[in-house]
């Protein structure tokens, strides 16, 4: 394990910027792919529960998304033999995070998930209300709305985010009577949140190299990351005793960070390089970070 500083680069108001290179402000996540024993299955899970649209499917892979994109949040992939997630955590996912626009959402999401009798964990994290499940491989999934970023607080420089309880009764009259009817317009990835083994390596992989800044710290055994001053693109976490899932278990195979233009994602792509990192490139750029878990690059344009 190495043991090498998380201390930032460049304290701002906001966060800690990268010495050399920042991504740009426009910068966010896109979707995941995943692993998964049975498509139709999972499926079931995606469409009926977390209220994603199928966008097409094969017999072995399904994309879904939001109702008013094409592009997809979540690509299903199965595998026949795949096995479920161990139970005390292997690098990679701890959870990838869907974004919902506005509270009302999650209030509805909320109470269809109570209508279902889906257990669930929820959190209050001060900059957002989040609602945490997992699928039928016991992959983690977060479905969330932020609050106002007008509301957000700033302590030593870093960005307040707390794990209180969530005001669930509050949260789902926010709802009205509005019936559920999937998860709305304007749903998007919010971030990802990842296992790893040392949380100094993913300061020099995900903020010196790749260039994300760093907007949390101090919190016990993790450290946050984004760009353009949100709350977090990405997180990382030291809390599960690893190792990278085998090829035959659930897993996240690939996750999607968008940047605005392809000049953006091909200087990423050169840095990534001159760093000693083995970055494939083509339309986009694809590296796996030192857990084995892959960051596919791309433009929005």
């Amino acid at each position: 394990m190495t043991t090498t500083s998380t201390t930032p680069s460049a304290v701002t108001r906001m966060g800690a910027a990268p010495a050399d290179v920042r991504l740009p402000e426009a910068t966010r996540v896109g979707g995941v792919r995943l692993q998964v024993a049975d498509l139709q299955r999972s499926l079931a899970y995606y469409r009926d529960v977390l209220g994603l649209r199928v966008i097409a499917a094969s017999a072995d892979v399904a994309r879904l998304g939001a109702p008013d994109v094409d592009e997809p949040l979540v690509t299903l992939r199965a595998v026949p033999g795949t096995t479920p997630v161990r139970k005390r955590g292997a690098f990679g996912l701890f959870h990838f995070a869907i974004l919902l626009p506005d509270r009302a959402s999650l209030g509805r999401f909320v109470a269809h998930l109570a209508s279902l009798g889906v257990p669930v964990g929820m959190s209050d994290h001060t900059v957002s209300e989040a609602i945490y499940l997992t699928d039928p491989d016991g992959l983690g999934i977060e479905v969330y709305a932020d609050r106002a970023r007008a509301s957000w607080r700033y302590a030593e420089q870093q960005v307040v985010m707390t794990t209180d309880p969530l005001d669930v009764q509050d949260l789902v009259a926010a709802g009205g009577a509005v019936p559920w009817d999937g998860l709305p317009a304007g749903t998007t990835m919010g971030h990802v949140h990842l296992h790893v083994a040392d949380l100094g390596e993913a300061a020099a992989f995900y903020h010196h190299t790749l260039g994300l800044d760093i907007t949390v710290w101090n919190y016990p055994g993790a450290l946050f990351f984004s760009a353009g001053g949100y709350h977090h693109h990405l997180g990382t976490n030291v809390w599960a005793p690893g190792p990278a899932p085998a090829a035959d278990q659930a897993r996240l195979l690939e996750w999607t960070l968008i940047v605005p233009l392809a000049a953006d994602a091909d200087a990423i792509g050169r840095r990534l390089r001159l760093a000693g990192r083995v970055a494939a490139d083509g339309q986009d750029w694809t590296v796996a970070d030192p857990w084995n878990t892959t960051v596919r690059i791309t433009a929005a344009t």
